[in-house]
């Protein structure tokens, strides 16, 4: 049940980011974008641990997840930290997936040539 709860959360997530990007005139950047906030918004009153928790890791795969752990990360340092744990707190999550965007983009970027 959890693989069905899974697929269904990340193709909610597409299809309504979808359906915004169709009917207005945001660009994917600004849909992006609000879909982090919108992830920081849910982790801030702990809504997306319990979605987390119900759904599994479709969860972690949309860009929702990644204002969820920036949030996530800065509460977490902040509690142990003070005011400078909420900035290394954000990196701490997102670390790897910030590291990994950087590296293959700028392979692609080697490797093929842009049109333009």
């Amino acid at each position: 049940m959890i693989f069905i709860n899974s697929f269904l959360f990340a193709g909610a997530i597409c299809c309504i980011s979808q359906i915004i990007l169709d009917n207005t005139k945001l660009t994917p950047g600004h849909i992006t974008s609000i879909l982090v906030v919108l992830g920081s918004f849910l982790d801030i009153f702990n809504i997306y641990d319990k979605i987390v928790e119900v759904v599994g890791g479709g969860a972690m795969v949309p860009i929702t997840s990644f204002g969820h752990l920036l949030i996530h990360g800065a509460l977490a340092k902040a509690s142990s930290m003070g005011p400078l744990g909420i900035v290394m707190g954000m990196f701490d999550l997102t670390a790897s997936g910030i590291t990994a965007a950087i590296i293959f983009s700028f392979v692609f970027a080697v490797i093929f040539k842009p049109k333009n």
